[in-house]
């Protein structure tokens, strides 16, 4: 039912900073949690952080913690990723996704729909 459009990715060197968004249309936004995922090339897809429908509940992956921060926008139906002191390690394509629920989790079956990626690339 909702369609995501993830946009904000680029190259950036170690240490910069980037904000990924992604816009949703045609279904409810704000009654649902989001989240973001990142898979690297030969391995498997990770859990990034994830947000409550409200906003007022974070989630993020250890390896992500004190850098990166999930945020949204309910008025603009928009998801946002701002990642800060950024790694190699972070390379991937980053992918957004709706909950089932309205909290916070981690597991990625609980997320039904799923945008189309943006390209993460950090250089040393």
């Amino acid at each position: 039912q909702v369609q995501l459009v993830e946009s904000g990715g680029g190259l950036v060197q170690a240490g910069g900073s980037l904000r990924l968004s992604c816009a949703a249309s045609g279904g409810t936004f704000s009654s649902y949690a989001m989240g973001w995922f990142r898979q690297a090339p030969g391995k498997e897809r990770e859990f990034v952080a994830s947000i409550s429908n409200s906003g007022s509940t974070t989630l993020y992956a250890d390896s992500v913690k004190g850098r990166f921060t999930i945020s949204r926008d309910n008025a603009k139906n928009t998801v946002y990723l701002q990642m800060n002191s950024l790694k190699p390690e972070d390379t991937a394509v980053y992918y957004c996704a709706e909950s089932r629920f309205s909290t916070v989790t981690t597991q990625g079956p609980n997320f039904r729909s799923w945008g189309q990626g943006t390209q993460v690339t950090v250089s040393s």
